[in-house]
């Protein structure tokens, strides 16, 4: 994103976020109208975007919320070469991602000072003498948060706002902030566009008026809300809907599904062998034909229109189909086998279950797993990060992650149908049912898979969490990624903004945007679910506060006791998440693991702990003993730590 600070002198003052004089100077009030005429936000000038999300950045329409997405082109964050990103993806949407962080910037704001609820003491959020209170604009409740500033960026040091549960989808919030302070305790004050544009009195240049009547609409919900009252800053803006989010993934399903009717998935085996290992006795290996509903060059998803509306769904031409590989591991075992559909870690591959872990746990109990690849974000996908240089791109990345959820659902169809696996494996259980289970990326996109899934409904999803936008600078997987954004995007800020950007997108193709209709509220013509999630404690891939948000979101309760005492940084150890004592439990849970590695840090920085703790509930016996247990029984969670936290290896 351009900074304005040279506009801003040019025009004859310097305004400094909120740092500057009360009342606006003529200048400055002109320099603020240059910047709404270009697409911006005149009333925090640090940068274009900021404050956002933000329903400047929308427009009234006949959708499901009222609004769309209409960013400008001049508004967009542009890399080194000067090219911006395109927002035409993005003004599909009816609304910004739940899931968003809330970004604004100001210069000199101390977080201690001023009292900010970190993501140790998410509960200080909700207190009425809170800096920062998000309101939902038509409870008026508030919504807890924890802040952060951007420690990947010395020099600017955006002030992040992160929900601690997702936000509720098509729902307008308000956002207030007030007595913000410097690092010596004094006043930051409310920056002079802000304060000229709060005036009753309407400012003369017509380029300001439209910002200003929707600030007064602002500030009088938020008079209504009880937190109208001496303000630094205050705007307004809109969740997407459910249908904006998830419809493209729900009408590629019923489409895909229609075409199969009754039934099995055409399968080519391609390999079939009997094998030595003492865990596995037959690998087979195939290719799966699924409607494909990406173009010939499998980048994007293909529509009728050549510019599609917010709900058009994709189509997949008759002749247009993909064969996606897979991998099923037949268990050593004399006695019956259940099918279980795996999902594989961060740009790995369906061959996880050729991992020890995963040996073990099919092993152990005659589950016969089966894979295919993650489209998006799996080991083949490597070479789609160099498009990254330009996040204009960036839509290719959830394109082919909705399309791997057909994938994965058409291989657990051929697994469940009567004329699908069983006609390959003898020993395939036909009393029992399809389940699934995730590991790190598969957890992830598992929770979103899962929300869609009409032929299964339990899944235990190991280390997962949701919300990329949160995860990008706190995962050491990552590294990939950042490395490739580094080079055009240099700007720490201008990331931020592009995290936040994207996460509207990301949405469509990952668990933030599922998680609202996993265990309640499910998906048209789709069953509600049951799920397990496990946590590894000071995890450095996926970290605990993304666990944790998706727990909050599902309104699960954690297995307690969770922890020893102080190993927990935080006030209130796992705050807004009911504890659950009374086993067994039939129902979604939380079940945290700890292998004795440090408690996370704080800030949007990875874990680095001595050794990863990541993959220790898929390494632990009794990790893997409490998610068999839970898929067999279609949910039925027991303690399988004695009364006590659960303590494992790390290894």
């Amino acid at each position: 994103m351009r900074r304005i600070f040279g506009v801003l002198a040019a025009s004859g003052g310097l305004l400094l976020g909120l740092t500057a004089p009360v009342h606006a100077a003529g200048g400055e009030l002109a320099a603020a109208a240059e910047q709404a005429a270009r697409g911006c936000d005149p009333i925090d000038p640090a940068a274009c975007l900021v404050p956002f999300p933000n329903d400047v950045y929308t427009v009234p329409a006949a959708t499901d919320t009222g609004r769309r997405v209409a960013l400008k082109p001049g508004a967009m964050p542009r890399n080194v070469i000067g090219k911006g990103v395109d927002p035409a993806e993005l003004n599909r949407s009816d609304g910004f991602s739940p899931g968003s962080p809330i970004l604004l910037q100001v210069p000199g704001v101390d977080p201690a000072k001023t009292g900010l609820a970190p993501s140790t003491d998410i509960g200080r959020s909700l207190a009425a003498d809170a800096p920062i209170a998000l309101v939902n604009a038509r409870t008026g409740e508030r919504h807890p948060y924890w802040t952060e500033l951007d420690a990947q960026d010395p020099q600017h040091r955006t002030l992040i706002v992160r929900p601690a549960r997702r936000l509720d989808e098509g729902t307008r919030y308000l956002v207030a902030v007030r007595g913000l302070k410097n690092a010596s305790g004094a006043p930051i004050g409310p920056g002079p566009v802000f304060t000229a544009l709060s005036r009753k009195s309407a400012p003369a240049d017509a380029r300001l008026k439209p910002r200003w009547r929707a600030l007064q609409t602002t500030l009088a919900d938020l008079r209504k809300a009880g937190a109208g009252a001496d303000l630094d800053l205050a705007w307004d803006f809109t969740t997407a809907s459910a249908r904006s989010i998830t419809g493209r993934a729900v009408a590629m399903r019923d489409t895909a599904f229609a075409r199969l009717g009754a039934k099995a998935p055409k399968v080519l085996v391609t390999s079939d062998k009997a094998t030595d290992d003492p865990k596995i006795a037959r690998r087979i290996n195939g290719l799966i034909e699924v409607p494909s509903f990406l173009n010939p060059a499998g980048t994007r998803l293909t529509y009728a229109k050549a510019d599609p509306g917010p709900y058009d769904p994709p189509v997949a031409p008759a002749w247009r189909t993909y064969h996606a590989p897979f991998q099923c591991n037949v268990p050593r075992t004399a006695g019956k086998v259940r099918p279980v559909l795996y999902g594989h870690g961060l740009f790995g591959d369906y061959t996880v279950i050729d991992s020890d872990a995963s040996k073990a746990f099919a092993a152990e109990y005659g589950l016969m797993l089966c894979a295919t690849n993650w489209m998006g974000i799996s080991g083949p996908d490597k070479p789609y990060l160099a498009l990254l240089t330009d996040l204009s791109n960036f839509p290719v990345i959830p394109d082919r992650m909705q399309q791997s959820y057909i994938n994965a659902l058409f291989l657990g169809r051929w697994m469940a149908h009567p004329k699908g696996a069983r006609t390959k494996v003898a020993n395939l259980d036909p009393a029992a049912k399809l389940t699934y289970s995730g590991v790190s990326h598969g957890g992830i996109q598992g929770a979103a898979l899962t929300a869609l899934a009409q032929d299964f409904t339990t899944a235990v999803l190991s280390v997962p969490g949701q919300g990329f936008s949160t995860l990008l600078n706190r995962s050491a997987s990552f590294a990939p990624v950042a490395q490739v954004i580094d080079i055009p995007y240099p700007d720490k800020a201008d990331q931020q903004i592009g995290f936040a950007l994207l996460q509207t997108l990301w949405d469509r193709g990952e668990a933030d945007g599922y998680t609202a209709h996993l265990v309640r509220d499910p998906l048209p013509r789709t069953p509600a679910h049951r799920v397990l999630l496990h946590e590894a404690f000071g995890d450095d891939a996926v970290a605990n506060v993304t666990t944790e948000v998706e727990a909050r979101t599902l309104g699960i309760p954690v297995k307690q006791p969770a922890l020893r005492p102080g190993r927990s940084n935080d006030v209130t150890p796992l705050w807004g998440i009911p504890g659950l004592t009374a086993f067994p439990y039939t129902g979604s849970a939380l079940v945290v693991w700890d292998s004795g590695s440090p408690a996370p840090p704080p800030g949007n920085v990875p874990a680095t702990p001595p050794q990863s703790p990541h993959d220790s509930t898929v390494r632990s016996v009794l990790a893997r003993q409490q998610a068999a247990h839970y898929l067999k029984t279609g949910g039925q969670l027991i303690d399988v730590c004695a009364g006590a936290p659960c303590v494992i290896p790390v290894g």
